[in-house]
């Protein structure tokens, strides 16, 4: 289990990770078809990953383009999986 940034930056694609998402991020690209809300968070981030992986774009998003510092700080506090 890896939890993602303060495990590491790259977590080893074997192992499950944990980490914070931001739902909003991506719950209106997709249509709410008769979803809850709490329903149609999980379904956007699931799809939203899913499509991420698809196009071999997922492992960058585990690798966010911050400053050094920013990723010291981003390690000790955490950081949103999506956000650039």
């Amino acid at each position: 289990m890896n939890f993602w940034p303060f495990d590491g930056w790259c977590p080893d694609a074997s192992r499950s990770v944990i980490a914070e998402v931001y739902p909003r991020l991506w719950n209106n690209e997709y249509p709410r078809e008769g979803r809850t809300g709490d329903q149609h968070d999980a379904y956007s981030v699931a799809r939203w990953m899913r499509e991420t992986d698809a196009a071999d774009m997922l492992r960058r998003q585990f690798q966010p383009q911050l400053k050094p510092d920013e990723l010291t700080q981003a390690q000790l506090e955490g950081w949103i999986l999506g956000l650039a």
